[in-house]
């Protein structure tokens, strides 16, 4: 009999071992996807001060514009957590929307190879971006489920796991498409 014991003991041990090593790998996995997300979103942000400089030359008026990105890559710089880096990102891509859709009014602007090579670079890093968020939302939610189901759930209340965030748009600016009227 105090063979069986220990069978079932030993059994309830390695399952315990197990579920919390399978929490601890979800968890690495999401906080990974997130570092993802924000090399590409650093990425992003390093190629902006060339685009700023490339786009000045040809559209002098779009200055606002150009100092609201300027304004949002050091505000990048002093965001901590991923809902202010969210925010910030949704912010920016608006931003950057406009300024490219300001190459479709200067003709020089656009044959410009600088122009062209870092719109391609951007659409690169945007693609990356995407797929980043999408990688990071769907292993966030592969941790978060497991912090729900039965028995990873009693699992992670003893040993504290928290859920993650989402990474979403909460603007519904952010999903509008960007209207360029020059026409002031």
């Amino acid at each position: 009999m105090g063979w069986i014991i220990l069978i079932i003991v030993l059994i309830i041990v390695i399952a315990i071992i197990s579920l919390y090593n399978s929490l601890v790998s979800a968890k690495m996995k999401a906080e990974n996807a997130w570092s993802q997300i924000d090399v590409q979103l650093q990425r992003r942000f390093d190629l902006i001060p060339n685009l700023i400089e490339i786009v000045k030359g040809y559209a002098s008026h779009e200055s606002e514009t150009l100092q609201k990105v300027t304004e949002l890559r050091t505000s990048w710089a002093n965001a901590n957590t991923i809902s202010e880096k969210a925010n910030l990102d949704n912010q920016l891509s608006s931003t950057l929307k406009t300024i490219m859709s300001v190459s479709e009014n200067y003709p020089d602007l656009k044959a410009n190879q600088n122009f062209l090579d870092l719109s391609e670079e951007f659409r690169n890093t945007e693609n990356k971006i995407s797929f980043s968020r999408q990688f990071y939302n769907d292993t966030v939610t592969m941790y978060n489920e497991k912090l729900q189901m039965f028995p990873s759930n009693i699992i992670a209340n003893i040993f504290h796991f928290t859920s993650h965030a989402l990474f979403k748009t909460d603007s519904d600016e952010a999903r509008k498409n960007v209207k360029v009227d020059f026409g002031k």
